[in-house]
């Protein structure tokens, strides 16, 4: 690369390449002429340069990256699931098993605690040694820890296994907004509940306690409306539509629509079918009402 290297010379070429310069016996030179000393660094003939990879010596089990520069990795600390430890460190498994490890001399140990066999000591699990929950022997029957079960079939009644004990309880009730006397236990409940109201046996239609029995239709003012009273104790009203097919209906008084078979209206008086008058302009003429 255009530097002199010096016979046995070793250096580091980028991309981790060792090299040296091995360089066989000089010519023989005529005496008259003398060496200088860029000579005696320079050989001549059969110079040349042998290049390899590093070779890195594995001296440990967790390595850590090679610094910046460098080629071969470093076993001054630990590198453990991607996190560098140095050396000493003392740590914990992130999955919180109480397992303790170690970083000495490029290696990392690791210890699980020892835990005994059996049952917990306590209604609550250690912190670091897994154990079964005592069971429960509850009237002839056992149960494992955390299971729910009625108490002799009465579903009102709630218990549960914790440790090897029993504890039962009742089912908690919603507090009622109607009077005592109207509460009201169905088959199969827990709780107590409000009796239903009873169903309606008529329609109220005023603040005088007036009341429609079930089914009664009745008109309240106009003719033109009329209601009827429903099963639920509600009130449908529906207003009548009038067509008139003759040029001069009588108007009834307290009837919806105006009648064209009843009579005549004659000023402003009303004459039935076939009845006579006398004319108001002509006490000599006599007026018959016909309809047609």
């Amino acid at each position: 690369r255009g530097a002199p290297r010096a016979q046995g010379a070793r250096w580091t070429e980028p991309g981790c390449r060792s090299c040296a310069c091995h360089v066989s016996a000089p010519a023989a030179r005529p005496r008259a002429r003398a060496a200088s000393p860029l000579s005696a660094l320079l050989p001549v003939q059969g110079g040349r340069v042998l290049c390899e990879p590093v070779s890195c010596p594995a001296s440990c089990s967790h390595p850590l990256p090679a610094p910046d520069g460098g080629c071969c990795p470093s076993c001054s600390g630990c590198l453990h699931d991607g996190v560098a430890r140095a050396e000493g460190d003392v740590f914990s498994l992130p999955d919180g098993n109480c397992t303790v490890c170690v970083c000495l001399a490029g290696n990392v140990s690791c210890i699980s605690p020892e835990c005994p066999p059996g049952p917990c000591p306590s209604s609550s699990a250690a912190d670091c040694c897994s154990c079964q929950p005592a069971k429960c022997n509850f009237h002839g029957r056992t149960y494992v820890h955390g299971a729910r079960f009625s108490l002799d079939g009465d579903d009102c009644t709630t218990c549960v296994c914790q440790g090897g004990e029993v504890e039962c309880s009742f089912a908690p009730c919603p507090a009622l907004d109607c009077p005592q006397h109207e509460w009201h236990l169905g088959p199969g409940q827990c709780c107590f509940a409000c009796r239903a109201p009873p169903a309606p046996s008529g329609c109220f239609v005023d603040d005088n306690g007036v009341e429609f029995p079930v089914g009664q239709i009745w008109s309240p003012g106009d003719p033109c409306e009329l209601c009827i009273c429903q099963a639920d104790g509600s009130v449908s009203c529906k207003r009548t539509d009038c067509v008139e097919t003759c040029p001069y209906p009588i108007r009834i008084p307290g009837q919806c629509c105006p009648d064209c078979s009843a009579g005549c209206t004659y000023m402003g008086r009303i004459f039935y079918n076939n009845e006579t008058f006398p004319s108001v302009l002509d006490p000599c003429l006599s007026c018959i009402c016909l309809v047609r």
